[in-house]
């Protein structure tokens, strides 16, 4: 008699010595060797490196056969040439990380899927070569109406246009590097329920992570802990570009723990997002505004960013647009210059944290900004103000805030205000200073109804 311990030894032991019979170990029809991991090999099917364009339609055939399997395609280390490849639904491509490299041959265009419920990219090198795309092609990476869209530690390099682009497609981009783009790195537009994490973006001509609907609406997509670094604005403008951090019309979107640094204009920019989630991010070297919530919006909740060097600091405004309800929190803000990269009569630079409505302004610390420390209201732009509990010091006043007639109300309450040099509280009409110190008594008692200021110390 054999025991059922012995049995299974015997069986190990046979399959460790290749002696079990193939069948055990035979793949899928159509594809006669299939790696343990489960993977077609494309090596194996005669897709080597640098094959050349007849190679290019082979890849294509072997991805859609794999796809029809549910089974992803393997490639080994080198340069694989290749020009517009539609992705089928199930593709599935993976690699070995930092080796395995999709080089776009020009031709058109490069990696496009459109309508599919499901593509995954991982461990590759997706490389445009800094070749040209065709006028209809607006990134490398094209993917549109996927449902579920996975790109896990990959690399997009060289793109002439954008790197990477989704179009109304859900899933996941992360622990990715992308960089080198004219254009921008990610490009998201009407995205359902998109994860944005863990990835490296760096170098790209005219923005970082963009995440934009075409009609104002739920978005709920989760930009958290990228690295971004170095974005420029080769198109100039006063905002349009050069933003390492872009939200346009989407709303419910979350932004949190991203390191951000050298952006020519905001390191993060909400513009008409409504109940956006701006917090824990770490913000250096921005050129304009480092946080930015304007124009038409409802919901900014800004809390326990670290701002160091910038034009401004925070700025949650646009009340003549609908800008309003925010929170702006427990921020670090210091070190701002006086210069921006554009010059515009209206524009004002060195404001650590600027509101206009419906906001409370609590537990800040500024420090170092050349004009103003805070900026309540610009003209009759004020309304349902509170500003408690802030550290100011070295500036060129605390708290500025518009006495224009029309203004709203703004408490100021139980701030401390140290090296002000031109005033703790001062009164503004529009850009110019109007008042004497309001620090020191109320605003009311001094004739302006819609200020209460009170339980402030200046040092």
């Amino acid at each position: 008699m054999i025991s059922r311990r012995a049995a299974l030894t015997m069986i190990a032991g046979a399959a460790a010595a290749g002696t079990l019979p193939p069948r055990v170990f035979s793949a899928p029809q159509g594809f006669p060797s299939v790696d343990l991991r489960g993977s077609i090999d494309a090596g194996a099917h005669g897709v080597t490196p640098d094959g050349g364009d007849k190679q290019n339609r082979k890849l294509a055939e072997i991805i859609a056969k794999a796809a029809r399997q549910n089974m992803p395609v393997f490639l080994p280390p080198g340069n694989y040439p290749v020009s517009n490849l539609d992705l089928p639904e199930g593709t599935r491509i993976t690699g070995v990380p930092g080796a395995s490299r999709l080089v776009y041959s020009g031709d058109g265009r490069m990696l496009t899927a459109d309508g599919v419920r499901r593509i995954e990219l991982s461990n590759i090198v997706i490389d445009g070569a800094s070749r040209r795309l065709d006028d209809q092609s607006a990134a490398l990476v094209h993917m549109r109406g996927v449902g579920e869209i996975v790109i896990d530690n990959c690399e997009v390099i060289g793109a002439r246009k954008t790197a990477v682009q989704f179009e109304r497609c859900g899933g996941r981009i992360e622990r990715s590097r992308i960089s080198g783009a004219a254009e921008y790195g990610l490009y998201a537009v009407e995205s359902t329920g998109l994860s944005v994490t863990g990835n490296t973006v760096f170098d790209c001509g005219n923005g970082g992570i963009l995440i934009h609907r075409w009609t104002k609406g739920a978005d709920g997509t989760i930009v958290s802990g990228n690295r971004i670094s170095r974005i420029g604005a080769t198109n100039g403008g006063t905002g349009q570009y050069g933003n390492a951090i872009n939200l346009f019309r989407a709303d419910n979107v979350m932004v949190t723990g991203n390191q951000i640094s050298q952006s020519a204009f905001s390191a993060i920019r909400a513009n008409s997002a409504s109940n956006a989630q701006i917090a824990n991010n770490t913000c250096l070297a921005s050129g304009e505004t480092a946080i930015y919530a304007e124009f038409a919006f409802e919901g900014a909740m800004v809390s326990g960013n670290i701002i160091d060097g910038a034009a401004n600091g925070i700025s949650v405004v646009n009340f003549n647009e609908g800008g309003r309800l925010a929170t702006v929190a427990n921020n670090i803000v210091r070190n701002l210059k006086s210069t921006g990269p554009y010059v515009l009569d209206e524009a004002i630079f060195g404001v650590g944290i600027s509101v206009e409505a419906d906001t409370a302004v609590t537990g800040n610390v500024i420090e170092n900004v050349p004009l103003w420390g805070m900026a309540l209201g610009f003209g009759p732009y004020l309304r349902n103000v509170l500003v408690s509990n802030n550290i100011v010091r070295q500036a060129k006043v605390g708290c500025a805030v518009t006495v224009v007639e029309g203004a709203g109300s703004a408490l100021i309450s139980g701030n401390l205000f140290e090296a002000v040099k031109d005033g703790a509280v001062i009164g503004h009409r529009w850009k110019a200073p109007s008042t004497a110190e309001l620090a020191r008594g109320d605003g009311q008692a001094q004739g302006f109804k819609h200020l209460t200021i009170e339980n402030n110390r200046i040092v």
